[in-house]
């Protein structure tokens, strides 16, 4: 884990009350706090749910919990009651941003609805995720994979004789969480021009259409004819899964490589400069000069031909080994990593993109690192907070209620 330098970083002076939970609204939040906000996470007191979800230590915060909220503190707070929603209140004027990711009409349903809110505290910078935008879909609930299906990701993933697929990566809820953080640090850089505070609202499925925008741009190709790099051999009226085909200009495919298990594969792109190297590696030196097969219009009838060749010596020849042989000559290929190759991989830590946080229950593990880097805001990740850990840091040295803290407790309010 970085060590960092005693230096401001910079979001330092921003404050955040994170009242998001699950996935989206935290992979926003963590990035705000790694970036030098203070992030402080307003949990319900029975905690945010992800604390208990996928557990595999009984009785500590789960790893899908401690993953999404480092650097942040924790604070509890019973929003249904009147007196938290009278400290909620009063809490509201300390802070810069206020991220919420609950069901359409939630926050509003509290009694604190954008007009109140800046009422409230008219330089508050408002984030709201949702699963949808305004219209028929508003009131749907959305999960990940809701909004990969409707944002237009299954249908463009998979194989063409198979069923929609849904992406490993978590493109509905971590990718409309950087969208936010987009929203977010542009809300605050206005406020500097007019002094207001802003509503920022970004909708899961909006993101994950945003995510794939070429699938759009191949839409509407299709009403010129068929998409010529793509594998497929038939065309309807939309866009059809093309398995590990690039969707670039390019044409790419993973290949099986020595000695043949899930993840022993290379993907591969065949950049027409890359072409006369692979004819000689694969042993088959006279396609670089056969009219056939010399230049990337005559190779896209035959693409499934092609990378069939390039399997061929790949099978033989270990994802390593071919990974170090193309990269000789320049082709741009990468090994299909397994997760326990990344997370044992000596690269990613050494660019703490995979960091070790210990913990004060469940003691050392792993997660991923920030992927952004500033030469002047460096990373620091820390633990992530146990539930109402920093409660008398916040009521009792920044609201004054020190004496009043056991008696909330006792009555639910905390």
């Amino acid at each position: 884990m970085s060590k960092g330098n005693a230096v401001a970083k910079a979001l330092e002076g921003v404050r955040v009350l994170d009242m998001t939970h699950v996935q989206s609204g935290p992979s926003c939040t963590q990035i705000l706090a790694w970036l030098g906000a203070d992030v402080v996470k307003l949990e319900a007191p029975g905690g945010d749910i992800t604390r208990k979800q996928l557990r595999d230590i009984p009785g500590v915060d789960s790893l899908y919990f401690t993953m999404l909220n480092c650097n942040k503190r924790s604070i509890t707070l019973n929003m249904k009651s009147a007196e938290g929603k009278r400290i909620f209140t009063d809490l509201l004027p300390r802070f810069d941003i206020l991220a919420e990711n609950f069901a359409p009409g939630a926050i509003e349903r509290m009694g604190f609805g954008w007009d109140t809110l800046q009422e409230i505290n008219p330089r508050l910078i408002f984030a709201s995720i949702k699963g949808f935008g305004d219209g028929p879909y508003t009131h749907y609930k959305a999960y990940e994979v809701v909004a990969q299906a409707m944002g237009g990701s299954m249908s463009t993933t998979g194989f063409e004789d198979g069923p929609p697929m849904a992406t490993g990566a978590q493109i509905g809820d971590s990718g409309t969480g950087v969208h936010a953080v987009a929203g977010i640090l542009a809300a605050l850089y206005q406020r500097e021009h007019t002094g207001r505070g802003q509503r920022v609202t970004v909708a899961m499925q909006h993101a994950v259409l945003n995510m794939c925008r070429v699938k759009l741009r191949d839409q509407q190709r299709l009403q010129n004819g068929p998409l010529a790099e793509y594998p497929n051999d038939e065309f309807g009226d939309t866009v059809p899964r093309s398995g590990n085909a690039s969707g670039g200009g390019q044409p790419g495919w993973a290949v099986k490589c020595a000695p043949g298990g899930p993840n022993d594969y290379v993907y591969i792109v065949i950049q027409p400069v890359c072409w006369a190297p692979i004819a000689n590696l694969i042993g088959r030196p006279e396609l670089a000069t056969d009219p056939e097969w010399s230049t990337p219009e005559a190779r896209l009838d035959k693409l499934d031909k092609m990378f069939q060749l390039i399997e061929e010596w790949t099978m033989g020849i270990g994802k390593w080994k071919v990974l170090a042989t193309l990269t000789e000559h320049h082709i741009p290929c990468g090994p299909i990593l397994s997760t326990k190759e990344i997370i044992e991989d000596e690269s990613l830590a050494a660019n703490e993109m995979v960091v070790r946080v210990d913990h004060p229950e469940r003691g050392e593990f792993s997660t991923v690192g920030c992927p952004i880097k500033l030469s002047d805001s460096p990373v620091d990740v820390h633990r992530p907070p146990l539930l109402g850990e920093h409660n008398n840091d916040i009521y009792g040295q920044e609201l004054g209620l020190g004496d009043q803290l056991a008696t909330l407790k006792a009555k639910g309010v905390l």
